[in-house]
């Protein structure tokens, strides 16, 4: 076990007291499932999750004293800037903690699991330190005395049984949707861009049943009433959990580990995910012409999909769009390089560390380059690393992809030195 999580977390936590305690040894605690807690003190959301937290751990402290194991253990990943506050969360804490020292491996944490906001709760498989469920404060809300642990991910097909509705209260079930492309839909009508991808993507919708494809959506709704989700659900031409059936809209949060909405997940007809980025490509894709979605491995950066820069680090190679045929030669020139990546870290059954884009000229590029206080100079190779507020900037004349394959390796391992953004 301690070879897959200590290449995740390193070879050394702290406990409350301040002792050191060496990742190698969970195993001999019976440790299987690891939940890493990213959070901080002085978050007020933080602060109220702690005590729940904290029971739902030492009901299995208490288990794992009378079993004679250990089988769940929480981690701390601290967004403390100080030592000292991260010292006082820590010693209020009854589980294990990142060494505050450890800044390089806190951030990569945060973009390797993708975290976006805080507190966020993710549990990992400790022997393989692959992720098991992605929104572990849901897990300590619907299933308190752990009765569900692990936690694992279920088939789409079983996390959704059950009645289905449509907007004049026909019912069907959920097996109807078998068989076909299925867009789930998490959204609400308090939110103003759910509200304006609605509109879209009532359209794409209509665009696609016309031109003959298997295709369905499914709403999940996270209105605050039920009257809300009526009204919003009036608009919408496609099934829906029933509202009062929480349970079941929480387990599909808990599946596809939703942080904020809108989201939009497209699976395929055995319900594997095809895409998380649904939103993106609805929006960069009106006419549906590349439906069903299946991720290309390098983007040009738009409006639409530039949210993706916060997701992670990002390459993004800047060329002179007034040049024909530029963005889509650098396309082609990143391309393989991408594929690669990618093809490596799936075979893990892990996302890929970076993302790639090609950004020509236009004004939201300008804005990220001011941003970002990059040069004027195209090509630009760089990796943009919004979370950490750190960039890496290749300047040279010609971009091979020899250059573009080092500057990767050499990111990926630690190698090159960040400049502040």
């Amino acid at each position: 076990m301690a070879g897959g999580l200590a290449e995740v977390l390193g070879e050394v936590l702290v406990a409350a007291d301040g002792e050191e305690v060496a990742v190698a040894a969970l195993a001999a605690r019976g440790v299987s499932l690891v939940g890493l807690y990213f959070g901080c003190s002085l978050s007020g959301p933080c602060a109220q999750l702690g005590a729940s937290l904290a029971a739902f751990y030492g009901r299995f402290r208490g288990e794992a004293a009378a079993a004679g194991a250990q089988r769940l253990e929480i981690v701390f990943v601290s967004a403390e800037q100080e030592q000292q506050q991260w010292q006082e969360a820590v010693r209020a804490m009854p589980w294990l903690a990142l060494p505050f020292a450890d800044k390089h491996r806190k951030l990569k944490l945060w973009n390797k699991y993708r975290v976006s906001n805080i507190p966020s709760l993710i549990f990992i498989d400790a022997s393989t330190g692959k992720v098991v469920c992605r929104n572990g404060l849901l897990v300590i809300r619907d299933d308190p005395e752990g009765l569900e642990f692990p936690w694992g991910p279920k088939p789409f097909s079983e996390v959704v049984a059950g009645p289905l509705l449509r907007n004049n209260g026909q019912t069907l079930d959920s097996s109807a949707l078998e068989g076909s492309h299925v867009g789930v839909y998490f959204s609400a009508h308090w939110c103003p861009p759910c509200r304006s991808l609605t509109r879209v993507l009532v359209e794409s919708y209509r665009k696609i049943k016309e031109a003959g494809q298997k295709f369905e959506i499914l709403f999940v709704s996270a209105d605050r009433s039920e009257d809300s989700f009526k009204q919003y659900f009036s608009e919408m031409p496609w099934v829906a959990v029933p509202y009062a059936d929480e349970a079941r809209r929480s387990r599909l949060n808990r599946l596809y580990g939703i942080q904020g909405i809108p989201t939009l997940i497209v699976l395929d007809s055995q319900g594997e995910v095809i895409t998380r980025q649904g939103r993106v490509e609805v929006l960069n894709d009106v006419e549906c012409r590349e439906f069903p979605w299946h991720p290309k491995p390098v983007l040009e950066l738009t409006d639409s999909n530039a949210v993706q820069l916060n997701e992670g680090p990002c390459l993004v190679l800047f060329v002179d769009s007034e040049d024909d045929g530029e963005s889509e030669a650098a396309k082609q020139l990143i391309q393989p390089i991408a594929e690669k990546i990618i093809a490596k870290y799936k075979a893990k059954d892990e996302e890929a560390p970076l993302l790639f884009f090609v950004a020509g000229e236009d004004d939201m590029t300008d804005s990220l380059r001011d941003y970002t206080n990059l040069p004027e100079a195209a090509p630009l190779l760089t990796i943009l690393d919004m979370s950490a507020r750190a960039k890496y900037v290749m300047d040279v004349e010609e971009i091979t992809p020899e250059i573009v394959e080092a500057f990767v390796s050499d990111f990926l391992a630690d190698k090159l030195k960040p400049e502040p953004i």
